[in-house]
């Protein structure tokens, strides 16, 4: 079901830091077609052995592609495994991965993609169309394959190699969207020979074809990566990529200031406004491809139907959700809380993606609480001596899961509780931490809680994970699910944009579905958050944006972050000034948390961040 941990807002909390996982440089020989990010202050020297060193505190489930759903993981396998296809630097369009082309056949049905040839796995074995077809098929053929991204091959046939630079997939019907998108592609000599691969966590010796291999793995403690000397667009500049785990926001921020780390991302606004103008460190604002939203359980059944979780009945009431719509204050939370670091919100398509993005309509609800009292009143719920409406003897009390670590969600809290009694809803807001989150939702056991996804260039995977047939079951085994919404009307309109060409025509649909979406109140989206990130400018230079106007270093739709990334003239490659005793005191904390929590290889969580 949805990933609180995973894919939540960028805001308030370092906890996405691991976006930073987009990291390489773009050295090798790149064809005419592919966009390569511009840099940011792009100048920079060689130097020996370079290590960026990134605070995080992202959670892991494991590393496999095939299953893991977590932000972290999610966003380091872009970096250790290509795709056929790739989203440019410039504007997110389709730009070469494995497939240097591909064209589709009259019908819509047949695309055919050809593979680059002389490309090698990092252990030096040859790429062939042959590990697309092993990869391709996995996810088709065992459903614990497809946990990640199985939506994205429903509409697969079959899919072939005619020989080894070739990859024929053909689809059950015509689909708009590129097959080769989204789905890292396995060396199947690696992957064929595990004895589990649907359950092997990918954590040691680990083969890939991206800029960067993944070298080790400490739990809450670091995540190293080694640049990839085979990678086809060139081994990257900078050598190594360490990740070390922090468990409090405000310590990975005085941590690039003593020079203990080099990136962070997912600053709040006023971390980011304590970090300008402090010496060496360069900010940016960037326009990120998330949103932000009041997750709702308006009732989860499994795909047959039976329901399951503690979700509040009153919340099944489509007037009440509409309710909770109008008494929220969406704006005045948006100013309050992000300041002038998020837009408002529509939908959960964010604005970035301009021609997806549903525009704002006379048909949304403004903030009027008298409207939303009338509304709870037609629902049945009259107010009870002590100004909580009851209905049948129950009282409108809901609970609202947030992380006690996370400010942005705190002060949520602080704002909605006192809206939601003045129309009678008694809020209680419950904070705990982010593995407690993730397992009760999962499992249907919340009213409301804070979520937030990234979403891709092309909507087809966040509109195919709020379809019906994306459910899973109770204990959350099987597809991935945004909110557990299950809508007749919606998948007929997922149908409609998921087989339609004519662009126009497929936007209209993709409106309308979010539309639907919006009349159902699934969620509440609250805002687009900017994404606010910092990094240490007199270590390292030449960062590259996407989109290229305005964009963000972090949390790509691919690996353009890092790929022009160098070290600065001058700066000492992999010298910093040590670890700092605030850097000591986080890590101590991370460490701990591990020590006394449940491995996180045997937790699993449905969510998204497609990074």
């Amino acid at each position: 079901m949805l990933s609180h941990t995973l894919r939540r807002c960028a805001a308030g909390t370092m906890a996405l830091a691991l976006t930073a996982l987009t990291a390489t440089s773009l050295t090798g020989p790149a064809s005419a077609s592919t966009e390569q990010a511009p840099a940011v202050a792009a100048e920079g020297g060689d130097a020996e052995e370079s290590t960026m060193r990134i605070a995080t505190s992202g959670q892991v489930d494991n590393f496999n592609p095939f299953t893991s759903i977590y932000l972290t993981p999610t966003a380091v396998n872009r970096y250790v495994y290509e795709n056929l296809v790739q989203y440019d630097a410039k504007d997110f369009g389709p730009t070469e991965g494995l497939a240097e082309s591909w064209d589709t056949s009259e019908d819509g049905k047949e695309w055919t993609y050809k593979i680059r040839e002389g490309m090698k796995w990092s252990d030096g074995e040859d790429i062939t169309a042959d590990d697309v077809v092993y990869t391709y098929t996995q996810m088709m053929e065992d459903p614990a394959m497809g946990a990640a991204n199985g939506s994205l091959v429903q509409n697969f046939d079959s899919v072939e190699a005619p020989d080894d630079y070739t990859v024929v997939v053909t689809l059950k019907e015509p689909q708009a969207p590129n097959p080769g998108v989204e789905i890292p592609v396995v060396p199947e000599h690696v992957w064929s020979a595990k004895d589990d691969p649907a359950g092997d966590d990918n954590d040691t010796e680990v083969v890939g074809s991206g800029p960067y291999t993944l070298e080790s793995f400490e739990a809450n403690q670091s995540i190293t990566l080694k640049a990839n000397p085979n990678f086809w667009r060139g081994a990257p500049k900078i050598d190594t990529i360490q990740y070390t785990y922090y468990t409090n926001s405000d310590a990975q921020v005085q941590a690039l200031r003593a020079g203990d780390v080099d990136f962070v991302t997912g600053l709040s606004p006023e971390q980011l406004k304590a970090l300008e103008g402090a010496e060496g460190v360069e900010t940016n604002v960037g326009e990120s491809r998330r949103f932000t939203a009041l997750g709702i359980n308006s009732g989860v059944e499994t795909p047959e139907g039976e329901a399951y979780g503690t979700g509040h009945e009153a919340l099944k009431d489509l007037k009440v959700r509409q309710a909770l719509r109008q008494g929220i204050d969406t704006e005045t939370l948006r100013e309050q809380v992000m300041q002038d670091y998020a837009t408002a919100a529509t939908s959960f398509v964010p604005e970035s993606f301009e021609q997806w993005h549903l525009p704002a309509n006379d048909t949304m609800d403004s903030h009027d609480p008298e409207a939303a009292k009338s509304l709870l009143d037609e629902a049945g719920w009259t107010e009870g001596a002590d100004g909580i409406r009851e209905k049948d003897g129950e009282k409108l009390s809901l609970r609202l899961l947030t992380d006690a670590q996370d400010p942005t969600e705190q002060s949520i809290g602080e704002f909605l509780t006192p809206w939601l009694k003045d129309l009678g809803v008694e809020l209680k807001v419950e904070s705990t931490d982010p593995d407690t989150i993730s397992d009760r939702t999962l499992v249907g056991d919340y009213d409301m809680y804070i979520t937030g996804w990234s979403v891709t260039p092309d909507p087809e995977y966040q509109l195919s994970i709020n379809t019906c047939a994306s459910r899973p079951d109770a204990e959350g085994n099987g597809p991935t699910s945004q909110d557990g919404y299950c809508s007749e009307a919606f998948d007929e309109l997922y149908k409609k944009q998921h087989t339609e060409f004519d662009e126009a025509k497929r936007i209209e649909y993709v409106h309308e579905a979010l539309q639907q979406h919006y009349d159902d109140v699934a969620q509440i989206t609250l805002w687009y958050p900017n994404q606010l990130e910092a990094y240490r400018s007199d270590r390292f230079t030449g960062f590259g944006l996407q989109p290229t106007d305005g964009g963000v270093i972090g949390n790509q739709s691919g690996y353009w972050g890092f790929l022009s990334a160098e070290p600065a003239d001058g700066a000492g490659a992999g010298e910093g000034g040590g670890m700092s005793p605030i850097a000591w005191v986080g890590i101590g904390i991370a460490v701990l948390a591990g020590a006394i929590g449940v491995p996180l290889a045997l937790r699993r969580r449905k969510s998204d961040d497609r990074a």
